[in-house]
């Protein structure tokens, strides 16, 4: 099954909302999942929980077991306030809806992504991870 189809689906169930707001949900997923670098915006929130200190957490989601669980706030810590605002406001929903929605479909997003433990193939093959290293090595 296709990610972002996945994932509008669930944010859909879960906010309640209708089919009419299955284009915005897809829209607000593509800009989080996205990257403006060139990369791959999942590698950017695996990394940017990593910096956050919740490195035990992603790799859970990573992995071939267990999802660990996220709370709301660091949730938004790791996507940032603005961009939880924004897809609010783009849903027509409160932040916390977003966030508890958010909380759950990250997780399983990012476990679909992952294969044995490595976005390996979602970041473009081993220039991508190279890539993504550069970045972590400084």
């Amino acid at each position: 099954m296709d990610l972002m189809k996945l994932a509008t689906e669930m944010m859909m169930s879960k906010i309640g909302s209708d089919t009419t707001a299955s284009d915005s949900i897809t829209s607000i997923l593509g800009k989080l999942l996205s990257s403006d670098n060139g990369g791959n915006g999942l590698g950017n929130i695996v990394n940017a929980m990593q910096e956050k200190g919740l490195g035990s957490i992603v790799e859970s989601w990573l992995g071939d077991g267990d999802n660990a669980e996220i709370a709301p706030e660091q949730l938004r810590e790791v996507v940032g306030s603005d961009t939880i605002a924004a897809m609010a406001a783009d849903v027509g929903t409160d932040e916390d809806s977003i966030l508890d929605t958010l909380k759950d479909a990250l997780p399983q997003i990012i476990d679909k992504s992952s294969s044995g433990g490595s976005l390996l193939d979602n970041l473009g093959g081993l220039d991508g991870a190279l890539d993504m290293a550069k970045k972590w090595l400084g």
